[in-house]
């Protein structure tokens, strides 16, 4: 009887289940760049079992420098993507319409990293000389920063000419460019560990010289919003996630470690990894997941200040909510 008892339990829980697992919502979150440090808190999220508690089933796309993500999501490619503030409003202005639902990254990472032997002190000596910019939608905080200092990016005398940079530090190393765009925990390392000591570096970071834009938030597109079932979905996976963004900030070497378990590339090497968790810790502070309007007003003024070439011509309506995170961060 009582093995009878047990053989009925065990059907009736089989399919619920199958029905629990059935059940788990799937979200596919694009990265803006490869498998490393600077996404560490989905991978921890995933890796702890924190989306799954919230009944999901996140798949995360690595991304690359022939992959835009808000190209991904206009295409149907993903739920939700990770992108800098700068490019998702110009996106945005021009008819994607991507909406920030939360911002994990506080503080920007980007700066110019300049050879000293050049004689650039200060960055009214940029003027005549050869500047690394990266493109693809990174190139909006530089052109912005250019036209606060009134340089014209057309080359000559009194401006910069700017060199179209690859996603790597060649330029500098060459000596093709007096500076190049880096980011603190990453290219800023490459440089070092080809062998230039940061005694030959001036470094310009973009949150010191005021003209910082924020980086790394989350964006759905609008439209989207509007389903009550897909808002419900977008709340537990930021809350997952930034679960996820703390658990790496307290644990960064480990967190290392499961950015490198889920690295298929083989490309990424512990010290880098490490060395980037440590910097990526550092803009993740102090932020909650939640976007700060005072940030967020800051990075439109930023943008809108471009002379007569502004990243954006007119002051965003609806690029952002707090709907989303004001809910997963009860």
């Amino acid at each position: 009887m009582k093995k009878m008892i047990a053989l009925m339990m065990m059907a009736t829980a089989l399919p619920m289940m199958a029905a629990k697992a059935e059940a788990a919502d799937k979200v596919t979150l694009q990265l803006k760049w490869v498998t490393q440090a600077q996404f560490a808190g989905y991978y921890v999220a995933k890796d702890k079992g924190f989306y799954k508690e919230e009944g999901l089933d996140v798949d995360i796309k690595p991304g690359g420098p022939d992959i835009a993500p808000a190209q991904v999501i206009a295409g149907g490619g993903a739920d939700v993507i990770i992108d800098w503030m700068p490019s998702a409003l110009a996106v945005r202005e021009k008819g994607t319409a991507l909406v920030n639902i939360a911002q994990p990254f506080k503080s920007s990472g980007m700066m110019l990293t300049c050879l000293k032997e050049t004689g650039i002190k200060k960055p009214e000596d940029f003027k005549g000389k050869t500047l690394g910019v990266w493109f693809f939608g990174n190139e909006y905080p530089f052109l912005s920063w250019m036209a606060h200092l009134k340089i014209p990016t057309t080359g000559g005398a009194d401006g910069v000419t700017v060199l179209k940079q690859g996603f790597n530090v060649d330029p500098l190393l060459q000596k093709q460019a007096a500076c190049i765009s880096t980011m603190t925990y990453n290219e800023y390392w490459q440089v070092i560990d080809a062998g230039i000591k940061a005694d030959d570096l001036v470094t310009f970071k973009y949150e010191d010289e005021g003209v910082a834009t924020l980086e790394d938030g989350l964006y759905v597109l609008e439209d989207k919003l509007k389903d009550p079932a897909f808002k419900e979905k977008m709340v537990k996976f930021v809350r997952a996630s930034m679960k996820g963004w703390k658990w790496a900030e307290e644990h960064p070497d480990d967190a290392a470690g499961i950015v490198l378990d889920n690295d298929a590339s083989g490309a990424q090497t512990e010290k880098h990894q490490k060395r980037m968790m440590g910097e990526v810790a550092k803009l993740t502070a102090g932020s909650k997941g939640a976007l700060d309007v005072a940030d967020y007003d800051r990075t439109v003024k930023t943008l809108l200040g471009g002379g007569s070439d502004p990243v954006i011509t007119k002051a965003p309506e609806g690029a952002y909510t707090l709907d989303i995170t004001n809910e997963a961060l009860k």
